[in-house]
């Protein structure tokens, strides 16, 4: 069987550590994919169809240059190290702009791009100000269509996830929650983690430890993420949760994510500070998405705070804001029309 196996020693299991995700980027990325590749993944029939209804698929003109970069055979773009792992796309997008030039040259030069499109791509590998706004803007577009309506979701269902994983590397440590994890696309023989992989390769971790992070839109295969520009940086192993040979299935990405119903029970103001907020930012970052006061945007993050629906804490000089349980719950339960 061809596999990835990845080396740990006593240092590397002690540094392993799980996330919620891997970032909006990376979810747009592998939700295009999705799309692009018809009925692969029944799981996603009616996001998908529901995507298509409105979008009419991955439009040529805005997804070009991303799709440009997910050539058929082949690797394709790691966008998680270009856009990191912000939740919110406004960020990872900041970051795809500011990503180094040597980085985004790594992260190119090994794509087998069609020839009518190797020109731009040489032009973004060689650091083109004009390329790279060209794929930051088909990122965006991208999102809008296929993800943005479903991230909060998304994001509660990778929110769970990751605390599952949390929870059985509480109760049976790192090796119990290795022995867990994706079977059969996963195996741990200690102490060797073999993941099932059309590529052969070995990966010494060499005391950085590994981040696991489940994913919503990756279904084809367990992906090892190396960021190649630092390779200090702990390999990423990113976990799909629906769809492929997973149980799960993707049933409650039906519906997309509407105010209306929020709004009806927190006025609309609020609820948009609540829906933003899912994504985590400042009372700052809040009032310019809003187009409202950082004071304003203050008190109506306090009064979603009161109620147990949002939590806040300092960071430095800026005030960060983020969704609880219950406050992603019923951003969850208004997506789907049911009553919170």
């Amino acid at each position: 069987m061809m596999a990835k196996r990845i080396h740990f020693t006593a240092e590397d299991l002690a540094r392993t550590r799980v996330k919620s995700t891997l970032g909006a980027a990376a979810e747009t990325l592998d939700g295009v994919r999705q799309l692009r590749e018809g009925g692969r993944a029944p799981a996603f029939q009616s996001w998908r169809a529901s995507v298509i209804s409105r979008w009419g698929g991955p439009r040529r003109e805005q997804a070009a240059p991303l799709l440009a970069l997910m050539p058929a055979h082949g690797p394709q773009i790691d966008i998680a190290t270009l856009a990191g792992d912000a939740t919110c796309i406004d960020e990872a997008v900041d970051n795809l702009l500011a990503a180094s030039r040597a980085q985004t040259r790594l992260e190119v030069e090994y794509l087998d791009i069609h020839p009518a499109h190797r020109g731009w791509a040489q032009s973004l590998a060689e650091g083109d100000r004009g390329a790279r706004q060209d794929l930051a803007e088909a990122l965006r577009a991208c999102h809008r269509a296929a993800i943005a309506p479903y991230w909060p979701q998304m994001r509660h269902h990778l929110t769970s996830a990751r605390d599952s994983y949390a929870h059985t590397m509480a109760e049976g440590g790192v090796e119990g929650l290795l022995a867990t994890l994706c079977a059969p696309l996963v195996h741990w023989r200690p102490p060797v983690l073999e993941v099932r992989h059309p590529r052969d390769a070995d990966i010494h971790l060499q005391g950085r430890g590994l981040v696991i992070a489940p994913t919503v839109f990756s279904s084809r295969q367990v992906e090892v993420l190396l960021n190649l520009e630092d390779p200090e940086q702990p390999p990423v192993l990113a976990l799909p949760t629906v769809g492929g040979e997973m149980d799960d299935s993707a049933q409650w990405l039906a519906g997309e994510y509407t105010e209306g119903a929020l709004e009806n029970l927190v006025g609309r103001t609020r609820a948009t500070v609540l829906a933003t907020v899912a994504d985590g930012c400042s009372t700052t970052e809040l009032a310019r998405r809003l187009d409202i006061s950082p004071a304003t945007a203050s008190e109506h993050a306090a009064v979603l705070r009161r109620a147990a629906l949002i939590t806040t804490r300092r960071d430095g000089k800026a005030v960060l804001h983020t969704t609880t349980r219950l406050g992603t719950a019923l951003l969850t339960a208004t997506a789907h029309g049911f009553g919170p």
